[in-house]
């Protein structure tokens, strides 16, 4: 087994019980990759996120818990909690979304998969639609082979004739040419958005023909789009 495969064969293994899927997987030329902790620049990034629900049975398990239960940013928490172990392991740098220096991740997995925007600015995925994430990524000093996985270059999106999720949301906010941001988080915070997105997610997003049985269930649509608010 090679370097690479061992390499993804352990963060599946290590990742895999908390429902966090090695993602992709990209190679560099020297100097052009992220920094690395001890000041060199990586050759390889190996991508780290969710797929559907699938982190939500161990996100729950670890917020419930009494020293968790306060947390300003619970999901950030437990994605470096899980992740930089197995970094440290592998001799890997992590990198997170949440973390500055802000690192380009949706660059990354459009390289990596091949995935493009959709009209909410959320990368779509073939397979997976609108439900799925990036919780991290490690980089290594040394180029890795390419994970076997699938790459698009078919955006789903162009093949949606009807468009739902541009005329779902009940202010506007999503648009082919923008997302609202602030005219998103100030519904969310009226009775009729209380009821609504609130409760049950984004209704634009809801209404993605996409992968439809990848939906985050119930508490986590809740539980992001309270994020969204703060």
């Amino acid at each position: 087994m090679n370097r690479g495969a061992a390499i993804f064969e352990q963060l599946r293994a290590a990742l895999g019980v908390h429902g966090v899927f090695v993602r992709g997987s990209l190679s560099f030329s020297e100097g052009a990759g992220p920094r690395l902790m001890d000041g060199t620049t990586a050759r390889s990034v190996v991508l780290l996120g969710n797929i559907g629900g699938s982190i939500w049975p161990a996100f729950s398990r670890w917020r419930d818990m009494p020293d968790n239960s306060r947390r300003q940013d619970p999901l950030d928490d437990w994605s470096k909690a899980i992740i930089r172990p197995v970094a440290a392991d592998l001799g890997a740098t992590a990198y997170f979304p949440s973390d500055p220096p802000w690192q380009p991740f949706q660059r990354w997995a459009m390289q990596a998969e091949g995935l493009k925007a959709s009209p909410l600015g959320i990368l779509i995925h073939p397979e997976y639609g609108l439900w799925h994430g990036y919780r991290g990524a490690l980089g290594f000093a040394e180029p890795l082979e390419k994970t076997e996985m699938p790459e698009f270059s078919a955006n789903p999106c162009d093949r949606c004739v009807e468009k739902p999720c541009l005329v779902a949301c009940p202010v506007d906010a999503v648009t082919a040419a923008a997302f609202d941001v602030e005219g998103c988080r100030s519904h969310l915070r009226t009775e009729e958005g209380r009821a609504g997105c609130t409760t049950r997610g984004c209704l634009a997003r809801n209404a993605c023909p996409v992968a439809a049985e990848y939906r985050y269930p119930a508490a986590q649509l809740a539980f992001h789009m309270a994020a969204l608010q703060l």
